[in-house]
């Protein structure tokens, strides 16, 4: 048994995964933390390294052996146990076996936030220097909002994420896609069955992954170790210590309701005039620095499409008061074929980036509900969304009617 000290940032899933445990074993060592709403920096955990999926080596078993066993090639299975890398016989050793998608740069290791966003983009750039990285704008909290760019095709796709706080599951998503695009591409390889040189080629790939960074980091982690906005965001939150369920921005607002897109109508049908988790427009349209950096970044660049990825429902909303132009409907049945989610004309909201970029621009805009349940998503769900959306993109990117 060891001891490790928590620093800010570190939830049970991110020092569980850290040391290969469970999330339920490390919660079952400490269950005077789990049973806090989020943990606090100095607070000390038990912990039993080493622990998750295990194997103990047989006679005359080979490392390369093994490492085809579980998916895997040697160097990875080597890298998961560096006390013994450099040992050619491994008999009667108990090692780790890491997840099997190996050299992988988005993987879920717990809560998949801003910080591991950051990381995974710093690792992509330096690994596809064709990626090209920027900011679009800060947060409230000064946090810089990224975008990669895949591409020099004169056909200009945006996609965001996260816009809403407890969806950040949607930033890994895109995030995997964008990897695997550029994976696929490095290698002159297929994704799947399309050609990614044709992507390259044909379209621009514009991705922001997380819009809403201060509102994913509260849902996280909370309002512990001196949370600058800690005040305010309990009483917003009802005296509730547990942020989970909270969508909004730092300030208490929804930024999926705040574009100019009929936003008084939108305000008042919601009825919440005051700062909360969810559904309150703010005080007026574009007031919050996410959805005012959204709004004049697009206003900057010639999308032909916009897919914003919210969860939960598998649904694709793709009108907005009749103003969205005639390919929007057959479109949005090929996007629904190919992801296996289902195209649906809504009524009764506004305020929304797809609304506002429809209204503005008259071209195609996409709200794409990824995943089943209750938000955040669970995490077993991850690769199957990975693989809906990663279809959906393609379809939109390949536009084989364009």
């Amino acid at each position: 048994m060891q001891w490790i000290i928590v620093h800010q940032g570190d939830t049970l899933s991110r020092i569980a995964a850290a040391n290969h445990m469970t999330k339920e074993l490390l919660a079952a060592l400490n269950p005077e933390a789990a049973s806090q709403p989020y943990l606090l920096t100095g607070q000390m955990l038990r912990i039993t390294p080493g622990t998750g999926r295990r194997y103990a080596v047989q006679p005359g078993e080979k490392v390369a052996v093994i490492a085809l066993r579980f998916g895997l090639n040697e160097e990875e299975l080597r890298e998961a146990n560096p006390e013994i890398a450099n040992i050619p016989d491994w008999c009667g050793r108990c090692i780790h076996i890491p997840d099997s998608n190996g050299k992988t740069i988005v993987k879920l290791q717990g809560e998949y936030g801003y910080r591991e966003m950051s990381r995974d983009i710093g690792l992509l750039e330096k690994k596809y220097p064709f990626i090209e990285i920027g900011s679009i704008g800060s947060s409230v909290m000064g946090k810089a909002l990224p975008y990669l760019r895949l591409g020099q095709g004169p056909r200009h796709i945006h996609v965001n994420a996260s816009v809403h706080a407890n969806e950040w599951l949607t930033t890994a998503v895109l995030m995997r896609f964008i990897e695997e695009y550029a994976k696929a591409y490095s290698t002159h390889t297929p994704w799947h069955q399309f050609q990614t040189e044709r992507w390259m080629q044909e379209t621009t790939l514009w991705a922001v992954p997380m819009v809403n960074p201060d509102g994913v980091e509260l849902v996280q982690e909370g309002v512990v170790n001196d949370h600058p906005h800690a005040e305010d965001l309990l009483e917003w939150n009802a005296g509730r210590s547990h942020f989970t369920h909270w969508k909004s921005n730092i300030r208490g607002v929804d930024l999926n309701d705040q574009f100019p897109a009929y936003w008084e109508e939108e305000a008042a049908r919601r009825g919440i005039t005051s700062p909360g988790p969810r559904d309150y427009a703010g005080t007026a349209p574009l007031s919050e620095p996410e959805a005012w950096a959204l709004a004049q970044w697009t206003e900057q660049h010639p999308f032909d499409a916009v897919v914003s990825l919210h969860s939960q429902g598998q649904e694709i909303y793709w009108n907005y008061r009749d103003l969205e132009p005639k390919e929007s409907a057959p479109l949005s049945r090929r996007l629904a074929k190919a992801s296996g989610y289902k195209a649906v004309k809504l009524g009764g909201s506004d305020a929304g980036y797809k609304d506002w970029f429809i209204q503005k621009f008259r071209k195609p805009g996409f709200t794409v509900e990824v995943g089943l349940g209750v938000n955040p998503l669970p995490l077993d769900q991850f690769d199957d969304i990975c693989v809906e959306v990663g279809m959906l993109l393609a379809e939109l990117l390949s536009d084989r009617e364009h």
